[in-house]
Formats: structure tokens, sequence, C-alpha cells
């Protein structure tokens, strides 16, 4: 079985790396448009399924593994910021509250397509407008929905506390795709 990674997240090739898979990046071209009026809960699933759909033929020995992680905050979507001044005002927001980070991943044979989310709640501490100003000169969190990285030092130094899988936040859910790999193509020592 050939793996077909769909993303450019150095996170998610880290991840699925260490959960002991060989696989292949590969590039979608797919515009992430999400409907007017969808659920927060079924947007991460929905962006997923559009870009393993938007994947050409799969081969009968090829799994594709899309994925997309939602931040949202009080029913509004916390997207990645396009500047410093947008990363700011999402940070802030967060600052003090609990938020939901959900990941949708999908896997799809050629016979076959697996869709789930995994959500999970995230308590941050507050956070002053030094600290906030420092990160993102530091880290740059632009390619990350909420602005900011759990694995990073605002994860470190801030989240108080985390119901569910620290993986989902991070933007796989590698409880689930474990599972759903394993079905498709059991373990064998």
């Amino acid at each position: 079985m050939k793996i077909l990674l769909a993303s450019q997240s150095p996170r998610r090739k880290e991840l699925l790396s260490s959960l002991g898979f060989d696989f292949e990046v590969v590039k979608i071209d797919c515009e992430e448009i999400l409907p007017d009026h969808i659920k927060i809960e079924d947007a991460a699933a929905y962006l997923s399924e559009l870009k393993a759909n938007a994947f050409g033929n799969i081969q009968n020995n090829e799994v594709l593994l899309t994925a997309d992680t939602v931040v949202a905050n009080e029913n509004q979507f916390l997207g990645k910021p396009k500047d410093e001044t947008e990363a700011k005002k999402m940070l802030q927001s967060l600052s003090g509250k609990t938020h939901q980070v959900y990941t949708g991943i999908t896997i799809k044979t050629s016979d076959k397509s697996i869709t789930e989310t995994d959500v999970a709640d995230v308590e941050f501490d507050e956070i002053s407008d030094e600290e906030i100003d420092f990160y993102i000169k530091k880290y740059k969190p632009f390619d990350k929905a909420g602005a900011y990285g759990i694995q990073e030092w605002l994860g470190m130094a801030k989240i108080k506390k985390i119901n569910g899988s620290f993986y989902t936040i991070m933007g796989l859910p590698t409880h689930l795709v474990y599972k759903i790999l394993q079905e498709l193509s059991p373990f064998s020592k």
C-alpha cells in the first residue's frame, strides 16, 4: 500500500512519519472555499473531502490522505492570518478563553472514502500584548489556523488545559489516521 499525503504541512509530515508510515507527498490544487452557513463542526471534514475529491485517479495500491484544521472561537472561524495585525487580533481573542480545534481527515482508496473529524478544546491563560508581539515576530504563525502552533512557545507557555488530542490540535488526529490505515492494511511484523 502506497500512502499519498496531500499536505505541505511540515507538522503533518512529521506526525505521519512518527506513526511509522512511509509516504509520498503530493500536491493538490484546490480552492478551499466553505459554503455559506456551514456548521463549524462540519467545516474541517468538508475541506478535507474537497481536497481528496480534487485529486486525480487513485491507483489500486494507493491510499490518499488529506486533512484540514479549523479553529473556532465563540462560533467564529479563525483561519490562517494574512498579516501581523490579523494574527494579533486572533491571539487577543483567544487570550483567557477556551476555543475549539477541529481537524478533519479523508482517507481515500480507488473504491472507498472515509472522512472523520476530531475536536479538542484548548484553554489559554491570559496573553499580554507584549507576549503576542514576541510570539508573532519570532514564530511568524501565518501558516497556522488560529495564528498559533501548540508545539511552539505560545502553546508551551500559555495553554492551561487541553481536552482532546494534542495531535488533533497540531493538525493530524494520529489515532484516527492509524486506526483507519490499519483497517485498510493491517499492521504486520
